[in-house]
């Protein structure tokens, strides 16, 4: 098995640190707003690393954290008038529902940063009495970059021409801007009801973003570890800085593969606010959320999000995700197909040589998209073998199965079938009538309601559609 490291810029052999086990850190949300598709990307894509490896054996321990204070939910919660963990817990709950439709299995752990400042301190002191880092004219401590040698090395930035000297108090800074970073922000009136003031030798004030995630990484896998992921605009400052600071402090490798997602674009656009292109999960699920005037199915989106190699940039489009239900509707036709028939042919040749080249493709850095050319060649050939005569279908689907252990996509509930209940019938009835009142607010809740029972519906300019999908 190989990953594209971005360290060394080249596809490496994974070796782990303990045989058959995994460690993996994943950077999460910053809990300010609901995340967006550019986000659960990038989720996506840790889900399925982590689902592959379990495939292949290993047994995987990850990490992901939740930033609950930086500078953007301090501005926010002040404005909101509310204290900042009132603030960010109705966010934290979305994501977690996020995560559930998503079908995006657990991580092991969720450590909030809120929870780790005595680690964060502890860090803070020692980079101090090595002289790594220094207090500034406002009693903030930072890290000095010229004391790591290997600074720059992760983003590839030479910083042999920068200003002695120069620092960045925002957490977020400009790409290539090699300065030193904040380590401890010293409290000012901006910061409102946000600091810590029981360390009295740092003074009254919070931890910089940066070594958040380094101290929350080495609570729980330690001084080193296997993996990191997370998008490619975390690469520099953000990884870069958990390094130098990591290293400075344990004196050890802090992580062996980096593992960096591509951006994704909405029709060829990048995505932003101001461009009227922000586009949440939830902006998907509902009718009136998206352009395309189409609620859909969160397995629809989740396929569109990991059918793209990790690595390579993904254009989102609406008539992608239409495909996109085409293509599934393709591989559940078949599986209703096979599971009606009954044969002694096995189909074994077919299947043991669609199991060897879909492995052969993700032990490749996870080559997606060749992967699933694989299992689509695999729909149409089983089809024919099915035309030819009566194949033991049982197999077919128990493939299937266990393929999507790594793609998640609920395919075999998908396959359940039964008329509606009168309960669900009278929701759907409710659902048009508060639509017709313009009701929207209810009209939402009921599809969401009738979502979670595998119920997914489509407005058509014929009337309604339902189809059963994932509950």
């Amino acid at each position: 098995m190989q990953f594209f490291n971005t360290l060394s810029r080249q596809s490496e052999e994974f070796v782990p640190m303990e045989a058959g086990k995994v460690s993996l850190y994943t950077c999460g949300p910053t809990v300010h707003d609901f995340a967006h598709i550019g986000n659960f990307r990038t989720y996506v894509f840790e889900d399925l690393l982590r689902r592959y490896l379990k495939y292949r054996g290993y047994q995987v321990t990850q990490v992901m954290n939740l930033t609950d204070v930086e500078d953007k939910i301090i501005k926010k919660s002040i404005a909101a008038g509310l204290n900042f963990k009132e603030f960010t817990k109705p966010y934290i709950e979305a994501f977690f529902e996020d995560l559930g439709r998503l079908n995006i299995e657990p991580a092991e752990h969720y450590p909030k940063a809120t929870e780790y400042v005595d680690g964060m301190v502890e860090m803070i002191r020692d980079l101090l009495q090595k002289g790594i880092a220094y207090r500034s004219e406002d009693g903030s401590i930072y890290y000095n970059i010229t004391k790591f040698p290997d600074y720059g090395e992760l983003a590839h930035i030479c910083v042999d021409e920068l200003v002695s000297g120069a620092r960045v108090a925002q957490d977020e800074y400009e790409k290539d801007s090699a300065c030193d970073f904040a380590l401890w922000k010293a409290w000012d009136e901006a910061d409102g009801h946000v600091y810590w003031d029981q360390y009295e030798d740092l003074g009254k004030g919070r931890p910089g973003w940066h070594i958040e995630c380094s101290a929350m990484s080495r609570a729980i896998l330690g001084d080193s570890f296997d993996i990191h992921c997370g998008g490619v605009d975390n690469i520099f400052p953000h990884h870069q800085n958990e390094i130098a600071q990591s290293e400075a402090y344990s004196g050890k490798k802090f992580v062996n593969y980096w593992l960096h997602s591509e951006h994704l674009q909405v029709e060829s656009h990048k995505m932003s606010k101001s461009l009227g292109n922000f586009i949440t999960l939830r902006d998907l699920l509902s009718a009136e959320g998206n352009p395309s005037g189409r609620a859909y199915d969160p397995m629809v989106i989740r396929f569109s999000l990991l059918s793209v190699p990790y690595g390579s940039r993904l254009n989102f489009k609406y008539e992608g995700l239409q495909q996109d239900e085409k293509g599934m509707e393709r591989i559940v036709a078949l599986l209703r197909r096979a599971a009606e028939t009954e044969g002694e042919d096995p189909v074994s040749d077919l299947i043991e040589k669609t199991r060897a080249d879909f492995v052969k493709h993700m032990d490749n850095n996870l080559l997606i998209t060749e992967a699933l050319a694989v299992l689509f060649n695999f729909v149409t050939e089983v089809n024919k073998r099915m035309d030819a005569g009566p194949i033991d279908g049982r197999k077919v689907v128990e493939f299937w199965n266990e393929i999507d252990q790594v793609l998640g996509l609920k395919l075999k509930d998908k396959l359940q079938t039964g008329p509606l209940d009168a309960d669900i019938e009278k929701l759907i009835e409710e659902r048009q009538a508060a639509r017709k009142a313009k009701n929207f607010a209810r009209s939402d809740e009921i599809r969401n309601l009738l979502l979670a029972q595998g119920i997914v519906l489509e407005d058509t300019p014929q009337g309604v559609r339902w189809k059963r999908s994932s509950p």
